[in-house]
């Protein structure tokens, strides 16, 4: 018996019994559905981390300052000394591997043009920090030394908020009013998107610091250097541990720490956290699809029962066959087929079932999902495999019955 007359006689087989066909497909169908959604889920929340760690910027560190301890308590973070502007010029000055360090203030204000407001985040910064975060502009211009050095009324703002209050209108050159104070849009991000704590980093004016110190925020004199982080970038190809290392024994020596005391400041490194993230999701994604894959096999071990019921069913026909000439391989071969048959139709409908999953989860969920041609294939494969490893056993013991006795079985 040749393969293709092999093929036909396991589809009349299964059309046969239709009912109990389906209901074989039924464990491979759920197996391949789950598996495609888990792993596009998964991919999602990879890819998802992966576009933050791509707006947050490469190699960046952040400088904060640390917590003190009053009576006892520990007061928190960024309760202790503050940081200064001549801290990050010593930063991007005496540390090989740093590429840049900004300073920066922020707050939240309502800005105001015409009758339409908008509350965000307004951020005095130097224009080193758009090169810290690798943010492009999509027009206009970064601010110029004299507006740094002169606290002129100019500001950069994020796609969010020229959205909200100039709609489709070119804000470039356009007079905003922050705390009452009227500024100049002279530049427009490029869009970023959320961070990673899920906050949208397109909603933001950033200001010159002096202008957010002297026009803006105001206070007293002695306050008028220091500021509430610093942003650093990393060079490439430099290490981040050595950096790290480095801003470390350098902030110790100028805020005068003693041997063993505790750091007035602290250092975040936001790849690497995004970069565990990352790792975490992969993690999750491989156990999703292994939790996945054992409705796959628990779908095997249902083809190998109906198959074992049908050898059993099908003794005398399977006498007849060897009776008229059929060698146990075309016996084996034939019910071979009608395992792998049952397996890769149900393996078909099952990528059908994960597709329009997948798609309902984006919808209804909102969650961020990446169906892939390789996850396709590796759960129809799969299915495949699992066809031929259990359907392998009844398909043997069909092909080493013996003719007399088989056509003797009722």
């Amino acid at each position: 018996m040749n393969s293709l007359a092999a093929l036909r006689s396991a589809l009349r087989a299964l059309a046969a019994n239709k009912l109990r066909s389906m209901l074989t497909m039924l464990g491979i169908i759920i197996g391949v559905g789950a598996v495609i959604t888990m792993i596009a889920i998964g991919r999602g929340a990879t890819e998802r981390v992966q576009a933050q760690m791509k707006s947050l910027g490469t190699n960046v560190l952040l400088v904060l300052p640390g917590g003190v301890t009053a009576g006892g308590v520990r007061m928190g973070a960024q309760t202790g000394q503050a940081l200064t502007e001549e801290d990050a010029a010593a930063i991007a000055r005496e540390i090989p591997e740093v590429q840049v360090a900004a300073p920066n203030i922020r707050s939240t204000a309502q800005v105001v043009v015409g009758n339409t407001n908008w509350n965000t985040v307004i951020f005095g910064t130097t224009s080193d920090y758009l090169e810290s975060r690798d943010w492009p502009l999509a027009g206009g211009r970064v601010f110029e030394p004299a507006e740094l050095a002169g606290a002129a009324k100019v500001a950069i703002i994020g796609q969010t908020v020229a959205m909200q209050l100039f709609g489709e209108a070119d804000p470039i050159d356009q007079i905003i009013r922050v705390k009452k104070v009227p500024v100049t849009v002279v530049g427009l991000l490029e869009k970023k998107g959320q961070s990673a704590t899920g906050s949208d980093q397109d909603d933001i004016v950033i200001v010159p610091l002096n202008t957010y110190r002297n026009r803006i925020q105001g206070g007293a004199p002695g306050r008028l250097k220091r500021v509430g982080s610093i942003g650093v970038r990393v060079r490439e190809g430099a290490s981040m541990k050595v950096a790290e290392e480095g801003i470390k024994e350098l902030l110790r020596q100028r805020f005068k720490v003693q041997p063993g005391a505790e750091d007035p400041f602290s250092l975040r490194n936001l790849t690497e956290i995004l970069q565990a993230q990352e790792e975490s999701s992969r993690v999750m994604t491989m156990l999703l699809a292994a939790v996945a894959g054992i409705s796959l096999v628990i779908g095997g071990i249902g083809i190998m029962n109906i198959m074992l019921v049908s050898v059993t069913e099908r003794t005398r026909e399977i006498g007849l066959r060897m009776a008229v000439g059929a060698r146990g391989r075309d016996i084996l071969t034939q019910f071979l087929i009608e395992a792998v048959t049952l397996s890769l139709i149900g393996g078909a409908i099952g990528v059908v079932v994960g597709a329009v999953s997948t798609w309902a989860v984006a919808q209804f969920a909102g969650w961020q999902v990446s169906m892939t041609v390789g996850s396709v294939v590796l759960a129809g494969g799969f299915s495949a495999f699992v066809g031929i490893f259990f359907g392998f056993y009844p398909a043997r013991r069909a092909s080493q019955l013996l003719p007399i006795q088989a056509l003797r079985y009722e």
